[in-house]
């Protein structure tokens, strides 16, 4: 019996909310995944610019949370019922929500935020939905991040060879087997790089498009040096982090009184993010190296990583899975776990082993099947 479910995921560079529509089914251990497809829902300005307002280290308000929280999960609503209309009637929607905060103290994890309210999309859609993916883990004990160490080990970690599997969002996480699967947050992918840009140019630039102000800058190794003494990077994993720590202070604090040239910048920050690849592929012992997420799109960023890992370089699109989908269809495999109560994090990688989310129901009353007996072991892409 196969069961199909829309994952949906808007990441730390909240520029879009991303809808995968999977259909699973399971043999024994192995779980086969069938992506239906995948819509991205830019969003506008005004939202961007109200998710920004919210984070660290701005002060915010009650009622600006419950109005960004209301507006989300109706836009949220939107993205999911325009992936349904054009892919069919779906058994679940898997909502991440929008992350505002995730509150780290002395390497424990104590708390996360995310935003959009569930009940605007159970509304839009018909459907029930899964969300506070990331709650559950903390409160067992886990850092409730990366959420990537299942889908991982079942896709790309499921041989003998010594790989490693990368997502580039706006914090860079990677797991590995060794020997057990571990995942953490490496540190800042393109969230330095897309403050950088954004603050020098008024918003008119969100991004470094296509690597083009790294390739243009020389890298400043005196200010690489300090951005590479941050204590968090010699934590071992289970480890999380994001925006609360590398944020418009940080940065600010970083570079100091000493003037440097926006390209320059950019250049610095891209190789801070390459450098911290290479150190987890020389750790691990990587053999092997597999990329997904937004940061693909920057050839500078990738031809730095390529250089400096030294084992090759893959996209997970090898794999079966497109790069920029990897998030989407990683929430909807969660929301299978959870459908026939199966834990969605390891406690070798979060430090937890949870049921993720708490559900919302459709329509009509929740309705749950029995639980899996045997939890798949291997995911296996199919057309």
């Amino acid at each position: 019996m196969s069961i199909r479910i829309a994952g949906m995921m808007s990441g730390t560079s909240y520029d879009a909310v991303d809808v995968a529509v999977a259909e699973f089914e399971q043999d024994g251990a192995v779980l086969r995944c069938r992506p239906v497809g995948m819509i991205g829902t830019p969003l506008d300005q005004p939202t961007r610019s109200a998710i920004a307002a919210l984070l660290p280290p701005n002060s915010t308000d009650i009622g600006t949370v419950c109005r960004l929280d209301t507006e989300l999960g109706r836009l949220f609503g939107r993205a999911a019922a325009r992936a349904i209309s054009e892919f069919g009637p779906v058994d679940l929607v898997v909502s991440h929500g929008q992350t505002v905060f995730h509150w780290v103290e002395n390497r424990e994890a104590l708390g996360t935020l995310q935003l959009g309210s569930p009940a605007w999309i159970a509304e839009a859609t018909g459907a029930p939905v899964l969300s506070d993916l990331r709650t559950r883990d903390i409160a067992r004990g886990g850092q409730g991040a990366p959420l990537a160490a299942m889908f991982d080990a079942m896709l790309v970690l499921s041989d003998r060879v010594a790989r490693g599997s990368l997502n580039l969002g706006g914090i860079a996480n990677i797991t590995v087997a060794d020997p057990e699967v571990i995942a953490y947050d490496l540190g800042p992918a393109s969230a330095l790089m897309d403050l950088a840009v954004s603050r020098a140019t008024g918003g008119a630039e969100r991004m470094d498009t296509d690597g083009r102000r790294a390739s243009r800058g020389a890298v400043d190794h005196q200010l690489l040096d300090r951005l590479l003494a941050e204590p968090y990077y010699r934590l071992p994993p289970p480890k999380s982090t994001g925006k609360e720590l590398f944020d418009a202070d940080y940065l600010d604090r970083m570079v100091g009184n000493k003037p440097i040239d926006l390209d320059d910048l950019v250049a610095t920050v891209t190789e801070l993010t390459a450098e911290l690849v290479a150190r987890a592929c020389r750790q691990h012992r990587l053999a092997e190296l597999v990329v997904a997420g937004g940061g693909v799109r920057n050839p500078t960023l990738m031809a730095r990583i390529a250089e400096l890992v030294g084992v090759p370089v893959r996209s997970i699109a090898e794999f079966g899975m497109p790069a920029q989908a990897k998030e989407a269809y990683l929430m909807a495999l969660i929301g299978y776990l959870s459908w026939f109560g199966l834990p969605g994090t390891l406690a070798s990688a979060t430090g937890a082993s949870s049921l993720l989310g708490s559900f919302t129901p459709g329509p009509g009353p929740l309705s749950l099947p029995d639980p899996r007996t045997v939890a798949p072991e291997r995911l296996v892409i199919v057309s």
